[in-house]
């Protein structure tokens, strides 16, 4: 009696584990792409840095105390670099943003991270642009900006360069996670609250300084935070973390997209925004340059020779 062979084509289940990684982590820019409803509806206005130390530090506290491990060594530093990137100075300038300017136009000027983020990957990482990324960012970006541009908006130069700079230090926190990988033995939450906490203590004393005690919060602002600390760091960060180092990072990129189509979506349920023939085209597109960058050419080329093999043998 032989030997049963193994399966001759694995593509489909890899592709499937693949995407099933993607599902997982794009609910972490979907759950971000809450913040700016959020913010202007609930919370109080003029406190972009207390916002962001509220949002990090108890999250990072929590995740410190639930993995029971702190960095040492270069991952010192690291964490303290990668903290202020991807916590730190992200959370201000995206609060910055949403407090001035329409939630639309912030969501829009931070779509440009796909295209951040393959420049700073080729220079880093070495992975040369693809015409098919460059292509598909492009349509992102237009795709965004027809779902989320409409009307006459006032001119913010400050909430501007925070949204264009919030997708830059973005970028630069994927790539050299990427880069840097993560210690033997640390999980994705460990390496979560490492980040969350550098990047809430950095922001600390800068929100003390410029904006002093918060004010007295009441339910619907303790709500609002809860929702930002829970959802929007603890539970999605370690997620969003353990996607980047399993995913390509140009593909992670593009989930991004996601949140300002969340952004605009809960626009339409909670502000009775109409959809227009043109929101409906940015929103296919969205969608369409965030699937294709999943799917490259090289996998479509896969699949479709994979039915053809099977009918062969």
């Amino acid at each position: 009696m032989g030997t049963a062979s193994p399966p001759a084509v694995t593509a489909p289940a890899l592709v499937g584990d693949a995407l099933g990684l993607t599902a997982l982590t794009a609910m972490a820019p979907v759950s971000w792409g809450t913040t700016y409803l959020v913010t202007t509806e609930f919370l109080p206005p003029g406190y972009p840095l207390t916002s962001g130390v509220i949002r990090a530090l108890p999250a990072g506290l929590v995740l410190l105390a639930i993995t029971r491990r702190l960095p040492h060594g270069r991952w010192l530093w690291r964490s303290l670099l990668l903290g202020t990137l991807n916590i730190g100075a992200l959370f201000a300038l995206l609060f910055v943003a949403a407090y001035r300017l329409p939630g639309g136009v912030a969501a829009t000027l931070t779509a440009v991270l796909p295209l951040f983020v393959a420049g700073l990957a080729f220079l880093l990482l070495g992975e040369r642009p693809t015409r098919w990324r460059l292509g598909c960012g492009m349509t992102g970006m237009l795709g965004v900006g027809l779902m989320v541009l409409r009307g006459r908006f006032s001119f913010d130069l400050l909430g501007i360069l925070a949204g264009i700079t919030a997708a830059g230090v973005l970028a630069g926190g994927i790539v050299l996670t990427k880069r840097w990988g993560r210690p033997e033995g640390a999980g994705a939450a460990t390496i979560a609250g490492w980040q969350l906490t550098a990047g809430g203590l950095v922001l600390g004393p800068l929100a003390l300084a410029f904006e002093g005690l918060p004010p007295a919060l009441d339910l619907p602002a303790i709500g609002g935070y809860a929702w930002l600390s829970v959802v929007g760091a603890l539970l999605s960060f370690p997620v969003w973390f353990h996607g980047i180092g399993k995913l390509p990072v140009g593909a992670v990129s593009f989930l991004a997209l996601l949140s300002p189509t969340t952004a605009t979506i809960l626009g339409w349920l909670f502000h009775g925004e109409s959809l227009t023939l043109w929101q409906g085209v940015g929103f296919a597109l969205a969608l369409t340059s965030i699937a294709a960058a999943q799917l490259t050419p090289d996998v479509v080329r896969n699949l479709v020779r994979v039915p053809v093999a099977a009918r062969g043998e």
